[in-house]
């Protein structure tokens, strides 16, 4: 606040607000405190009807909090919020989505045991005299799921038997069930592949065609170039920057307004392992019937193997039957030499292995526990006395990690809940670098990372490689997998159908690869 390109991207919007008819959404001075944080510091954001408004900064910048504050689930304790040039409060997520406030957040909500179609009308349920319309509801969320080109979401199934990318458009569904102005987005495209995103885009830009603002947070820069209109950047819970073309704004600009420092490189060198590096870890023939089948590899002390394949290809699953969180039908896995029993998870963690999971709130972390239990969580019996835990020395240990990783804001004590995506991360990575495991298995280690926290998390992995901890990675980004990886997999329809050293295969041969054997299976 108070730079040069502060008062020159308020210039503009005073000039470009005249003739022009009130703001859909004007956000003044909001401030937010939690006990010890102060979250929100005085945003300011205003968006029109019939744009993306791209909102950016850092994990723990106070992106989450003010998708709450608009959402209804948080009360700011000062500032104001004008729509359509009235002053309004949102003291529920009732009464914001009854205003035409929809939002769809990174972390999904979705109640698993309830049907897709009971999920997109969850609150709003189509009734007759009190009664549930079934048949309408199905109807009505068919037409919903087709319009974003997922007719082949069956309304009837589980929510919780659907894929990440599954939930997400019933998610999206269920915003579009909503008269909605202004659509929230946080992180859409996090587990959508490349196809996917596309449908996406094409479906913003029909909400915006008809009038509907889309507030869409993203730490994929080059989809801000692609799908928005106008940014805004947060930095330690104040506005930084508001009102910035989104198309021609320089990418360096927008890094060092966000971080407050540039980026230099996006992958740090590759190291490689030593020529006589011993194999850690051995997979022969793994398979689970309609997931994956006949998968072999192995990896040595100091090597990173990628798995690249689109979302659905059976990537995550693989790392879970590893890992033991699946049991396998067919083949084994062998670390260090020893054979792990099929489906155990504590004899994967004892034999060395770490999984940094796919959906860290829900497979990761216990939100209600402090910080420090999160990362002790693998390494309890270090600090049993008896039936009891010596807690000032876990704490200690964790508090060592944390500050390693510059897990924000500090204080172990805190619920892991109240961080933001990217700092709930590299709690989840602070568990493994606590417990100092042989295998580490990351399953799409920076989505919902902002550009900084990324960096550091590119270095980790290079950091822990070196000292000879064997890497397997999953990304949904092609070249994030190209860069980090020394090995790279192809994974398509649950099989392995190209093994290369990184440097000799490319974004575009794995993109061929794995359209081209989705289209034959």
């Amino acid at each position: 606040m108070g730079s040069p390109m502060d008062k020159d991207s308020d210039s503009e919007l005073e000039v470009a607000a005249d003739g022009q008819p009130e703001p859909l959404l004007t956000v003044s001075g909001v401030v937010k405190q939690f006990p010890g944080v102060r979250a929100l510091d005085g945003v300011d954001l205003t968006v029109r009807a019939g744009e993306v408004h791209c909102l950016l900064g850092q994990n723990g910048a106070g992106k989450s909090t003010l998708i709450k504050v608009l959402s209804g689930a948080h009360q700011p304790d000062a500032g104001t919020i004008r729509w359509r040039g009235a002053e309004v409060t949102l003291p529920t997520p009732t009464a914001a989505t009854r205003l035409g406030i929809a939002t769809i957040y990174q972390e999904l909500d979705l109640v698993d045991g309830l049907s897709v179609a009971d999920n997109i009308f969850l609150g709003h349920e189509l009734a007759r005299a009190g009664l549930s319309r079934r048949r309408a509801m199905n109807e009505a969320a068919r037409a919903l799921l087709a319009r974003l080109g997922h007719a082949d979401i069956p309304v009837t199934r589980e929510a919780g038997q659907l894929s990440a990318a599954g939930k997400q458009v019933v998610s999206m569904a269920r915003a579009l069930s909503y008269d909605a102005r202004l659509i929230i987005m946080d992180e859409p495209s996090a587990v959508l592949d490349a196809d996917e995103v596309d449908n996406l885009f094409r479906l913003i830009q029909e909400l915006t065609a008809n009038g509907v603002a889309v507030i869409y947070i993203s730490h994929r820069l080059a989809e801000i170039r692609r799908i928005g209109d106008r940014v805004t950047v947060l930095k330690d819970g104040r506005t930084v920057a508001r009102g910035l073309p989104a198309r021609t704004t320089p990418t360096d600009k927008v890094i060092r307004l966000m971080t407050g420092r540039a980026i230099e490189h996006a992958f740090p060198p590759r190291v490689g392992p030593a020529p006589d590096a011993p194999q850690v870890l051995r997979v022969d023939g793994l398979g689970r019937p309609g997931e994956f089948s006949d998968i072999s590899f192995s990896v040595r002390a100091g090597e990173v193997v990628g798995l690249a394949g689109l979302v659905g290809s059976g990537r995550s699953e693989i790392l879970e039957t590893i890992y033991g969180a699946r049991r396998a039908a067919t083949g084994e896995v062998v670390v260090g030499g020893r054979r792990l029993r099929r489906g155990s998870v504590g004899a994967a963690v004892a034999a060395g292995v770490g999984l940094c999971p796919e959906e860290r709130k829900s497979q990761g972390l216990l939100l209600d526990t402090p910080v420090y239990r999160n990362i002790t969580l693998a390494t309890m019996a270090r600090f049993a006395a008896g039936p009891f835990t010596r807690d000032g020395q876990e704490a200690a240990a964790a508090g060592e990690q944390a500050r390693a990783l510059d897990i924000r804001p500090p204080g172990v004590n805190r619920p892991v809940r109240t961080l933001s995506g990217g700092n709930q991360q590299k709690v989840v990575l602070a568990r493994w670098l606590l417990r100092q495991c042989r295998v580490l298995l990351l399953d799409e280690p920076t989505r919902g990372v902002d550009v900084g926290a990324r960096d550091e998390i590119y270095q980790l992995i290079r950091r822990l490689a070196r000292s000879g901890v064997a890497i397997v990675l999953v990304s949904s980004e092609v070249p994030e997998v190209i860069g980090l990886a020394d090995r790279v997999l192809v994974i398509a329809a649950g099989r392995l159908v190209r093994t290369a050293p990184a440097t000799d295969i490319t974004e575009s041969q794995v993109l061929d690869l794995v359209m081209e054997e989705g289209r034959a299976a």
